[in-house]
C-alpha cells in the first residue's frame, strides 16, 4: 500500500509550506508558498548565502536602502524556488501594506515586473495579500490585469464570501491557529479532527465553495498535524511543513478522502458589500485576533530581515 502522502497526492494537490531547498528537492510538491518568516528563515540558510552576499555587494554600491534588497532578495528565492517545482511560488506583499489598497497594487506590480525581468512568467507566481478588506479589493483589480493572487491570514467565513465575489484564484485559510485561539480559550483542549474548529471552518467554505461553482481555489494551511491534514483529504490544495510532509510520508495508514465537490450540500450564495463584511469580521472575535496577530507577526519578521540586512551593510 502507499504511505499517506502518496494517497493524499492522488485527491488533493500538496504545496510544501517552506523555502527549504533541501526539503522541496525531496518532497517534490507541486507548488511551494513563502511569507516573511519562512523568507527570513531561507535567507539564513546556506543554500542563499551566495545569493545574500551578491544582493548585500550589490547595495552596498548601489546606496540602495534595506528595504529595496530586501524586495530583490525576496526575488531571488522566488526565482530558485521556481526551478524546483512545476507550478506556482507565492510570495507576498508588505504586511504594513495590508490596509492601503493603491500601495498593494503597485507593490504586486513590481513583484511581478521583477520576475518577469528574470525571465519568469507571471502565471508561474502567485502574488499573496492578507485577507483584509483591502487586500481583497487589490486582489480584485490584480486578478483583472492577469496576476493571480493568494490570499492569505484567512479565518472567518465573511473573508472567503469576499475573495470568492472579488475573483481571487486561491484562499489560504489558516486551520492551526484557528484551532490555536480556541484551544487556547478552552484551557488548552485538544480536538479530536472531527472537532476541530479549523477543519470544520476549511470544510463549510469548500462546501460553500463547491455548492456555488465557485473556482477559487481551497488551500488548507498552518497545520498542527497530521490528523488536521487527514480530516481535509480532497481539498483542492493543502500547503504543509517539511516535517508533516515527512510524517505522512511515514504512515501507512489508509486515508479517507472527506472533501469532494460532487457532495456539496447546495447551500445557497451570499453576497457582502464593506459593511456586511467589517461587521461579520468584527463579530468573530477569533478572526479579528488572529488576522490582526497575523499581519503584526509577518511585519516583526520583515523587520528582522532588514535589520539583518542593514547590519550587513555596515
Amino acid at each position: 500500500m502507499s504511505n499517506a502522502l502518496d494517497q493524499l497526492r492522488s485527491m488533493t494537490t500538496v504545496v510544501a509550506d517552506t523555502g527549504d531547498v533541501e526539503a522541496i528537492r525531496r518532497l517534490k510538491p507541486v507548488d511551494c508558498t513563502t511569507n516573511p518568516s519562512i523568507l527570513l528563515k531561507a535567507l539564513q540558510s546556506p543554500d542563499f548565502e551566495e545569493l545574500v552576499a551578491k544582493e548585500i555587494e550589490a547595495g552596498k554600491k548601489s546606496g540602495a536602502t534595506p528595504l529595496a534588497i530586501a524586495d530583490a532578495l525576496t526575488l531571488g528565492v522566488g526565482a530558485v524556488l521556481t526551478t524546483l517545482v512545476p507550478g506556482r511560488v507565492s510570495t507576498e506583499v508588505d504586511a504594513n501594506l495590508s490596509f492601503d489598497k493603491d500601495a498593494s497594487l503597485a507593490k504586486a506590480r513590481g513583484i511581478i515586473a521583477g520576475y518577469e525581468a528574470k525571465g519568469i512568467a507571471r502565471d508561474r507566481i502567485l502574488i499573496k495579500l492578507a485577507s483584509t478588506w483591502e487586500g481583497i479589493r487589490a486582489a480584485e483589480v490584480l486578478e483583472g490585469e492577469g496576476i493571480q493572487c493568494n490570499l492569505t491570514l484567512l479565518f472567518a467565513f465573511a473573508q472567503a464570501v469576499a475573495c470568492a465575489e472579488a475573483g481571487a484564484f486561491l484562499i489560504s485559510p489558516f486551520v492551526g491557529r484557528i484551532t490555536d485561539w480556541y484551544s487556547a480559550k478552552e484551557g488548552g483542549r485538544k480536538f479530536e479532527p472531527e472537532e476541530d474548529p479549523g477543519v470544520k471552518s476549511v470544510r463549510r467554505i469548500y462546501d460553500y465553495y463547491k455548492s456555488n461553482g465557485i473556482a477559487t481555489v481551497v488551500m488548507g494551511a498552518s497545520f498542527r498535524n497530521t490528523g488536521q491534514i487527514k480530516a481535509l483529504a480532497g481539498c483542492d490544495r493543502l500547503t504543509i511543513s517539511p516535517q508533516l510532509l515527512t510524517e505522512l510520508e511515514g504512515d501507512e495508514a489508509t486515508l479517507t478522502r472527506y472533501l469532494d465537490a460532487s457532495k456539496a450540500s447546495g447551500t445557497p450564495r451570499i453576497s457582502l458589500d464593506e459593511a456586511d463584511f467589517r461587521w461579520q469580521l468584527n463579530e468573530d472575535a477569533m478572526a479579528t485576533e488572529k488576522l490582526a496577530e497575523g499581519i503584526r507577526n509577518f511585519e516583526a519578521d520583515h523587520k528582522k530581515l532588514l535589520k539583518l540586512i542593514a547590519d550587513r551593510l555596515h
